[in-house]
């Protein structure tokens, strides 16, 4: 059987506070996260909560890397879910870890997509050459 991603559910537990609201920080910890791990950026959008806290959304061709922080209780919670088998998500998930001071991270892999089948598919056509169509985020 076959997958068609891997979801890590990463919890991020007593993190450094100052990081974790500071909207700037966050933001550049998981575009470099997603770099990291060689995704191809196509959106970055973060909202910064008041009086504290960030939500936001890295959409990478390959699916997304998202995170919520509580800084008031120095955590953070982030979700990185790539399809395929050419990024390596915990590469994003231990780069974002260091980049927190994280004391107390764990994660959680799910297979996603587990389908029933004798061969595995190509997740997209592969080229040298980037989309045109696609703008990327540096």
């Amino acid at each position: 059987m076959y997958a068609l991603g891997t979801h890590l559910l990463v919890e991020l537990k007593d993190c450094n506070q100052e990081i974790l609201k500071d909207l700037g920080k966050v933001k550049e910890a998981l575009v470099s996260a997603a770099k990291h791990a060689k995704a191809t950026i196509i959106d970055v959008s973060f909202h910064e909560f008041s009086p504290f806290g960030i939500s936001g959304m890295v959409v990478i061709a390959e699916s997304h890397l998202s995170i919520h922080t509580w800084p008031e209780y120095g955590y953070a919670a982030v979700d990185i879910f790539t399809c395929g088998d050419i990024i390596k998500p915990e590469d994003a998930a231990h780069f974002i870890i260091e980049r927190f001071e994280c004391k107390q991270p764990s994660i959680v892999e799910m297979k996603r997509g587990i389908l029933s089948l004798t061969e595995k598919l190509p997740f997209k056509a592969c080229s040298e050459e980037p989309d045109s169509r696609l703008q990327l985020v540096s």
